[in-house]
């Protein structure tokens, strides 16, 4: 009943989610996320600075009178050269009940995608994560990484969500 599989193993994966995606690129990698999940698309503008944050938090914004932590995923991936242009956005997300920031090189398209355009991303060695990709996806002559952004931004590496254990420490 399951219609989608995340395997550790070899062996095929069932049908993987088909919908509209929002794709995007960092650096010269282009990336796709559920459509569902953003709620706007923003020009970039400098948040404002938090004390103590990590690198790849770039700070908050006020939305209509909501905080909104901004995360750099270009930080967070590692891509080489970060630059600010006028191209660059930040992707608002509403993820597990909260809303967050994402600041991306620039925004492409909105495409759809069914679900055998999506392959599992290949297992790699432990020093390199996949467990944020869905899978990849090759539209014409472009390979698109599908994210699973809500897992991406309320995993406890991202900082942006308290777990019940760091709520107990002190």
């Amino acid at each position: 009943m399951e219609a989608m599989s995340r395997g550790t193993g070899g062996g095929e994966v069932d049908e993987q989610p088909a919908g509209e995606y929002l794709t995007f690129t960092l650096g010269s990698e282009e990336y796709a996320i559920d459509i569902l999940k953003v709620q706007e698309i923003r020009g970039y503008t400098p948040p404002t600075l938090i004390a103590n944050a990590p690198p790849f938090i770039k700070g908050v914004i006020n939305l209509r009178g909501v905080i909104v932590p901004v995360v750099d995923l270009r930080i967070k991936f590692g891509v080489s050269k970060i630059e600010y242009t006028p191209f660059t956005v930040v992707v608002i997300l509403n993820v597990a009940g909260r809303v967050v920031g994402c600041v991306v090189d620039s925004v492409s398209d909105v495409i759809l995608l069914n679900g055998s355009q999506i392959r599992q991303a290949p297992n790699f060695s432990g020093s390199f994560d996949t467990k944020y990709i869905i899978g990849l996806a090759t539209i014409d002559a472009r390979m698109l990484i599908v994210t699973d952004i809500e897992r991406l931004m309320t995993s406890a590496d991202m900082e942006l969500i308290e777990s019940a254990s760091e709520a107990s420490q002190g």
